[in-house]
């Protein structure tokens, strides 16, 4: 990725309009005819959101970096075969995650930030016993998601983490929009019989 602005995690962006969309196919285009310049403004245009959805995958900001950098690496030599059949954002999307699910594979688990510094940027003005709560729990969410099966981890990182609509996660993860709620239902129940658990 080569930009100077600063990625925030943690930023609200907006969601792709279609005139995004129309702008997106016009650059990949032009990037497949040649022009170094037109990839190059197609990366600035979604490397911090690729970058976001990358670091709430795998919490941690190295491998959420490389993860995305990964993702427009792939995405450039594929340049050639992409047909606009869907949006850009979906196929760079989909790259991404898979290269996620391969990293959460290799390391056995999510690899997780320290939760003080999730906590810490969550909420700068915590008091001690506070700050420690959320740490504990964002500490067992981590563990939460990281027991779960690939299927309810992806769409729960996806829907309720990184915000996509149903919509989105239903192109991202080829399937219908009914099949994505009937996967959130289950991780939801997933998570929650978890944390019973670990309660007990």
């Amino acid at each position: 990725m080569n930009s100077s602005q600063p990625i925030d995690a943690g930023a609200a962006l907006p969601e792709q309009t279609d005139v995004d969309a129309v702008e997106d196919h016009r650059l990949v285009a032009l990037a497949q005819g040649g022009c170094p310049d037109a990839y190059r403004s197609l990366v600035e245009r979604h490397q911090q959101r690729l970058y976001r959805f990358c670091y709430r995958y795998l919490r941690n900001e190295d491998e959420a970096i490389e993860a995305s950098q990964d993702a427009f690496v792939r995405a450039h030599a594929a340049l050639p075969r992409f047909r606009p059949k869907a949006k850009v954002s979906t196929w760079l999307y989909q790259i991404a995650l898979n290269l996620c699910r391969d990293r959460a594979r290799k390391a056995g688990r999510l690899s997780i930030a320290q939760s003080t510094e999730v906590a810490e940027a969550t909420c700068r003005a915590s008091t001690p016993d506070e700050a420690a709560m959320l740490g504990a729990d964002l500490a067992k969410l981590d563990r939460g998601l990281a027991a779960l099966s690939e299927k309810s981890r992806s769409v729960l990182v996806m829907s309720c983490l990184d915000g996509m609509s149903h919509g989105e996660c239903a192109e991202v993860l080829k399937c219908s929009e009914r099949a994505v709620e009937g996967r959130l239902y289950r991780a939801r129940h997933e998570l929650a019989a978890w944390w019973a658990r670990d309660e007990g």
